[in-house]
């Protein structure tokens, strides 16, 4: 659909910039993809409604129907076929209805859809007959009827044109359907208005085509003096990392001779001492002459050599007794750190020129089903754009190519991400063709496993007396109101009151899942973790107006004895939050020696594993699995909370765009 609304472009206060470029033309497969048939409403299978109109370059709603729902472009095929003509001038239409050999043809008939010859035309187009009246065209291939259709009414021809969508129409869109209250204008007075804006802007072009042509000489200027200013802009950064190549050398020249000059000195002195013990052996430097000297028979030479070799003896023999290297052979000292550096190479970039270097917020950023990273701009408004850059960074420390994503605001979402790895975000501002340095590097891990979703279950064993369930179903609370106060004289006997369960309302046969939730600071006592089906049946068939802790065996976090009695693989694993700690039990594979109680990370996430039957607990702030234990996973299993008392919990919300425009209205 062509936009048939001009601009008066001929008034003196015209906008004389550049005109806009076109916008690319789709693909093939893109337009396959619009146009084949039998996509539903409902469909989830994502769908393409969108499409660039060539002539105006706004982007038309296709809806369902594709580019079936779109006019023909009658004008645009005329001018098509007239440069075919002038193509095909060389090579003449043959007469379609001649005995061979056929004569060229003078004639086509838009009625027919063939050419003639003059002769075959008179025959087959007597005078007095209704095919002399039929609408004959010069030699053409193209028979395609020039009637313009409604897209919305396939069998009504165009009549009319709605002012207010400046579009064609036929007369049944104005009777009844989506232009009923729409003004309409004639098709020839609508013709008359639009040829006389486009004459008119045609003329204002052509009038201003010496502007136009200076205009391009400027702009060929201008690409010269790009060109140029781009090879200067390369020698200049070649000559700097030239210079620092050279300092680099030099460097690398000086401290290779230090390291050479120090191995030589140790080489020399591990050279002495082999020698001087060499002289210890029998026959041998020291041992030897001592042998010669004990042959002497004359007492007074004898002593007079024996005491100074005496002393040589004894040096030798303690240091054979306490030996000790001359040298050190490790050359720790001659490490290179090249640590600071290679940050300041990283950060390595052109002159910002008053662009400030962003930082991430880090409380703000997290990463979840996706990643969201934030960041903030000391000089927001000096900024045109940003560009995100992330990378996935492996296990034995290999860094990969960054990827790059253009962002206007202060946040994005980045999605597609592989799970149990750790991922480098950093981002720099644009000011025009100057960027910014780079900002520091955040490193985030993201979970384990996919995202599992789900919401609370408001069915299945939910007491409303005693939880209060929002509206999303996403959180949860527990108020201890007047049912509670009547059930604190079963204190008196040791019995506390019973816990409120509230499960998921999805249930898990197999596969690695994630999900994590945040209990409210001001709880008393919340358990979560995972149930299987047949236990929960148990738990939610008998319920109990008093239990006792020491008979409720949970996962063996409770303060009786029992706790060692419990299978290390059952059909439930809970853990213990309240009061602003989280109580990690012993492990029955671990040797801890007794439980441990952390401080309550801001957001708790669960790992269960069905193929290995493990479920783990993590702590969302770091990424770091708190507590992990076995679990039977042969009947399905539900995310299961437990709450007594005053509390709350608030299911984690997944990471999307909605949720990042929630975010900013925030």
């Amino acid at each position: 659909m062509l936009d048939d609304s001009f601009n008066d472009v001929g008034s003196d206060n015209s906008n004389q910039s550049s005109p806009r470029l076109r916008l690319p033309s789709p693909s093939v497969d893109k337009i396959d993809r619009i146009s084949r048939p039998g996509w539903k409403r409902n469909s989830l299978t994502p769908r393409t409604t969108t499409f660039p109109c060539p002539g105006c370059e706004h982007d038309v709603d296709l809806g369902e129907r594709g580019i079936n729902g779109l006019f023909r472009n009658f004008t645009l095929e005329t001018i098509v076929e007239r440069y075919r003509q002038a193509a095909r001038a060389a090579t003449a239409i043959m007469c379609d209805l001649c005995k061979p050999p056929p004569q060229e043809s003078t004639k086509s008939c838009m009625d027919c859809s063939a050419s003639y010859c003059n002769e075959c035309f008179k025959i087959y187009h007597p005078w007095g007959t209704v095919k002399a009246q039929h609408e004959y065209v010069g030699p053409t291939t193209n028979f395609r009827p020039k009637i313009l259709m409604c897209p919305e009414h396939e069998t009504e021809r165009i009549n009319m044109y709605c002012e207010l969508c400046r579009r064609p129409v036929c007369h049944l869109c104005k009777l009844g359907g989506n232009h009923s209250n729409h003004r309409v204008t004639t098709m020839s007075s609508a013709y008359k208005t639009l040829k006389e804006k486009l004459s008119k802007d045609i003329d204002y072009l052509i009038g201003k085509e010496s502007q136009v042509k200076s205009q391009i000489s400027e702009l060929n200027l201008l690409m010269k003096e790009t060109e140029c200013n781009g090879e200067r802009a390369k020698e200049d950064a070649i000559t700097h990392f030239e210079k620092l190549f050279e300092i680099l050398e030099e460097r690398k020249s000086s401290v290779l001779k230090a390291i050479d000059a120090s191995k030589k000195l140790r080489l020399d002195k591990f050279q002495t001492q082999m020698e001087e013990y060499q002289g210890l052996l029998e026959n041998n430097g020291l041992v030897g002459y001592a042998q010669e000297v004990l042959k002497e028979t004359d007492q007074s030479c004898f002593v007079q050599t024996a005491k100074q070799l005496h002393v040589r003896i004894q040096k030798a023999t303690e240091s054979l007794k306490s030996f000790r290297p001359a040298a050190q052979t490790s050359f720790e000292d001659y490490v290179v750190n090249t640590s600071k550096q290679t940050e300041l190479l990283g950060e390595l970039s052109f002159f910002s020129s008053g662009v400030d270097v962003p930082e991430i917020n880090e409380e703000q950023s997290k990463v979840y089903n996706n990643a969201l990273i934030n960041w903030h701009h000391p000089e927001k408004d000096k900024a045109d754009s940003y560009v995100l850059e992330y990378r996935k960074i492996n296990r034995d420390e290999e860094m990969l190519s960054w990827n790059e994503i253009e962002v206007c605001g202060t946040s994005k979402v980045i999605s597609d991400l592989e799970s149990n790895c750790n991922y480098a975000f950093r981002v720099r501002a644009y000011k025009g063709s100057i960027c910014s340095p780079c900002s520091r590097e955040l490193i985030l891990h993201t979970p384990p496993a996919p995202v599992f979703s789900f919401l609370f279950d408001e069915k299945c064993g939910y007491n409303n007396e005693h939880l209060l369930l929002n509206l999303k179903r996403d959180r949860v609370e527990s108020r201890a109101g007047f049912n509670l106060l009547l059930a604190a004289e079963r204190i008196q006997v040791g019995y506390y009151t019973s816990l409120d369960y509230i499960i998921g309302d999805v249930g898990i046969t197999k596969g690695k899942h994630f999900w994590a939730f945040r209990v409210e600071p001001y709880s008393y006592l919340v358990k979560a973790g995972v149930a299987s089906s047949d236990k929960l049946q148990e738990w939610l068939r008998s319920p109990r107006d008093a239990v006792s802790p020491r008979y409720e065996q949970d996962s063996g976090h409770d303060s009786g004895s029992e706790d060692a009695c419990v299978d290390s693989s059952q059909p439930f694993t809970l853990v213990t939050i309240g009061m602003k700690k989280v109580f990690i039990p012993k492990s029955p594979t671990s040797n801890e020696p007794e439980n441990r109680v952390l401080p309550m990370p801001t957001s708790i996430g669960v790992f269960l594993d069905c193929d290995k039957g493990k479920v783990a607990f993590y702590d969302m702030d770091h990424m770091k699995c708190l507590y992990e234990r076995q679990v039977d996973c042969s009947h399905m299993m539900y995310p299961a909370f437990a709450l007594m008392g005053s509390g709350g919990v608030q299911l984690e919300e997944s990471i999307s765009a909605k949720y990042l425009e929630y975010q900013e209205n925030m």
